[in-house]
């Protein structure tokens, strides 16, 4: 790999330019795993963009935290006995505890994939 130079002041500054990718549409977990990257792993998210492989990075940190996130709620709805029979007999009830599964199952997803 060749470099050119061009010179600013008395400074010579390398042309270089970041690997062109096709446009891709990141889901929440993918931006918040960016932004985190940016502020808390400033090292690794440069490493990341200046190779070409930070948009596919964000797109497996998606794609592992939407299947995480269904499995564990999957399990824990079983675990608690909240299944279409409840749903049935009372859906508020129904509801409210699916909201509450679903906030603990995206917590575990978010502080083991999304945040580790």
């Amino acid at each position: 790999m060749e470099l050119t130079y061009r010179m600013e002041s008395d400074y010579q500054i390398p042309n270089m330019a970041l690997p062109e990718g096709p446009p891709v549409a990141l889901g929440k977990y993918a931006l918040l795993r960016k932004k985190y990257l940016k502020q808390q792993r400033r090292v690794l998210y440069l490493n990341l963009l200046t190779t070409g492989t930070l948009n596919s990075h964000l797109m497996e940190i998606e794609q592992t935290a939407v299947e995480q996130i269904e499995l564990l709620t999957a399990q824990m709805a079983a675990a608690q006995g909240v299944d279409e029979r409840l749903k049935a007999e009372s859906q508020l009830l129904w509801v409210g505890r699916m909201n509450n599964i679903r906030a603990c199952a995206e917590e575990i997803v978010l502080g083991e994939i999304v945040y580790g």
